[in-house]
């Protein structure tokens, strides 16, 4: 499901997944009440949700869409904010809501494509370079660390808890650390599990917010 307040944009982005023979968009909302009313029907598998828009706007109906499944199908939906960013102050507080990643507007097609098929599969759209924009923006908000929420992680799961919180994938994590791909994979199902998160996002916010992992700062013209 496509959720913008701007006709032209659902219009563009319905178009590209639709012109995907995997994919296909099932409805198109104008503003997140009709986007959790038309979700309660027809039970997406991803929303692909705008933030700023009239009425209900996309972080409280990125709340409301994660919080439990839809019936009949019993489906909770991913959500992948799409956002300018520049102008979205809230894209940390969408993560935190329940968003499985996000995107820039400007992203290509191939990338939007790309993480509606990632986050349709369970896993997190975090592109390295964006994240390491929206952590910037909020580091300086973070709360104090509380390194003992980190005591039950064995060395080896903080280890890929950082790497994860750098945006990397399970593909990459394995390549670092010299092992296989499933058993990163079982790394990170084992400290999710520890932690009470739901998916990457969650452990990279986490991750920053506890000090593991810090911003890399870059100079700013």
């Amino acid at each position: 499901m496509v959720v913008d307040d701007q006709a032209v944009v659902r219009a563009g982005f319905a178009a590209i997944v639709d012109a995907e023979p995997d994919l296909h968009v099932v409805a198109e909302a104008q503003d997140g009440a009709q986007a959790v009313r038309l979700a309660r029907e027809l039970s997406p598998d991803v929303v692909l949700m705008d933030i700023r828009m009239p009425g209900m706007d996309g972080l409280t109906a990125t709340r409301l869409l994660t919080a439990e499944p839809t019936e009949p199908a019993g489906v909770v939906p991913r959500v992948l904010v799409l956002t300018t960013f520049d102008q979205d102050a809230y894209v940390h507080d969408a993560l935190r809501a329940g968003a499985s990643g996000f995107l820039l507007k400007d992203a290509l097609p191939e990338e939007l494509l790309a993480g509606i098929r990632v986050v349709a599969s369970g896993e997190a759209m975090l592109a390295p370079t964006v994240t390491r924009r929206l952590i910037d923006a909020f580091a300086d908000t973070a709360p104090a660390p509380d390194p003992e929420l980190l005591t039950s992680l064995t060395p080896r799961e903080r280890e890929v808890l950082t790497l994860v919180a750098a945006g990397h994938t399970n593909a990459e994590i394995a390549g670092t650390l010299g092992v296989t791909t499933g058993t990163v994979k079982s790394h990170v199902n084992a400290l999710l599990g520890k932690l009470g998160l739901r998916d990457r996002v969650q452990a990279t916010i986490l991750a920053y917010d506890l000090g593991l992992a810090r911003p890399r700062r870059t100079h700013r013209e």
